[in-house]
């Protein structure tokens, strides 16, 4: 679905639905308020709401490992064409996992009312809101029938009206990795304090820390082939990823392609046992051959397609490095110790760094970031100037040990 379609479908109709529920929801509340107040329960079986990002599952993962930790039993919704993203890490069981297919009203609105109705029969007790920019999120939180719902509220800042359906307010930091922001919603699940607004603790980068992917040796074996077939020899070819597509979403983010095609370019003169590989989905084949050919070395290769999302992990792990726009490919590859070099302009890497071996590439302009929890991630930017000041020699300078260097 087209990306402003779907803003227009989420404030148009999403607030009226949000508002509408909080109603509901009140009415409902003073109806019961004779009620003694129950006593703090810890959430048993908690389950954590994430539609639209896949490098946000990498990302909350160690919010996720907190809440088993401390003794949940824990549960994920995402959307059908993400879910892959969930198991690089496997930390929520398969079974666990609920897709949501937004491909159209009909499928959105039938896996909706299904998941629905799911919660009910797995009889999930809490539910995080991971989400910043949905309403859509917010009404699955407020109709899962959950006693403890967690996620972000404005408050007094300008961020979106999602109702007041929330029992546990978590003030969003724009100055906090994301990574800690899911640390603060799942620790506000846990407290037995009473607060307008959560959470009055802190938290420390050791509390943030990635755990690396399992690789089997059936994945790296099925890699290892893959690259033979290319005439790729892992123990003769360095080889260099390049993460040059990464969806519709957010385009802003995109590093030139004239400027993918330079950089290349310096790494295959330096280095004549260098391989670069363009990685992306099936679909994004067209886009990557263009860079490709501007490239016009036969040591620059079309990947896209060419392996399984379950074997990217190991593709990571014989490689020896990526340069990457900011996109889920990057988060993925944090659950390796693969270095990882990413693009940041529209969105800062003080707030959605990968976790991993990573390095930012910013320019830090006065305008940047212009993509925030406030404005719905929607930029007037037309020009995203903030990549495109970052010039091939200084990403090349930054890489140039690592190009180098002995197998």
């Amino acid at each position: 679905m087209d990306i402003d379609k779907m803003r227009w479908i989420d404030r148009h109709i999403g607030v009226p639905l949000c508002f509408g529920l909080t109603f509901i929801q009140k009415i409902y509340s003073w109806i019961n308020s004779s009620r003694s107040t129950p006593a703090f329960q810890k959430p048993k079986k908690l389950l954590f709401i994430e539609l639209s990002e896949m490098g946000s599952a990498i990302l909350a993962d160690p919010a996720i490992t907190l809440a088993q930790n401390l003794g949940a039993e824990t549960f994920f919704v995402i959307f059908k064409k993400n879910a892959a993203s969930l198991k690089i890490l496997n930390t929520v069981k398969e079974s666990h996992i609920f897709t949501i297919d937004p491909n159209g009203l009909y499928n959105l609105a039938k896996t909706s009312i299904q998941f629905l109705m799911w919660c009910r029969k797995n009889k999930i007790d809490t539910v995080i809101d991971l989400e910043l920019f949905s309403r859509f999120t917010a009404l699955l939180t407020g109709l899962s029938g959950s006693k403890k719902k967690i996620g972000f509220y404005k408050f007094h800042n300008e961020g979106l009206y999602r109702g007041e359906l929330l029992t546990h307010k978590v003030a969003y930091n724009p100055h906090l990795h994301i990574s800690k922001s899911f640390i603060a919603l799942v620790k506000s699940a846990f407290s037995n304090s009473n607060e307008e607004l959560y959470l009055k603790e802190s938290i420390t980068d050791e509390q943030i820390v990635l755990k690396k992917s399992i690789i089997s040796e059936a994945s790296t074996s099925r890699a290892i082939e893959t690259l033979k077939k290319l005439n790729i020899d892992i123990n003769q070819h360095k080889i260099v990823l390049f993460n040059c597509a990464g969806g519709e979403f957010l385009i802003e983010r995109r590093w030139p392609k004239a400027h993918y095609s330079e950089l290349a370019k310096m790494i295959i003169n330096s280095n004549s046992d260098i391989r670069i590989l363009l990685t992306g989905a099936p679909d994004e084949k067209n886009e990557l051959q263009k860079i490709v050919e501007l490239i016009g070395h036969q040591n620059a290769i079309n990947f896209a397609g060419l392996i399984r999302f379950e074997d990217l992990t190991a593709l990571y792990s014989l490689s020896t490095l990526m340069v990457s726009n900011d996109s889920g490919p990057a988060h993925f590859a944090s659950t390796t110790s693969l270095p990882i070099f990413v693009f940041f302009g529209p969105e800062t890497p003080a707030l959605y760094g990968a976790l991993g071996n990573f390095t930012p590439l910013y320019a830090s302009l006065a305008c940047s970031p212009c993509v925030t929890a406030w404005n719905h991630r929607k930029t007037p930017c037309i020009n995203n100037i903030c990549v495109q000041v970052i010039t091939p020699n200084q990403v090349y300078k930054k890489l140039e040990s690592l190009v180098n260097a002995k197998i």
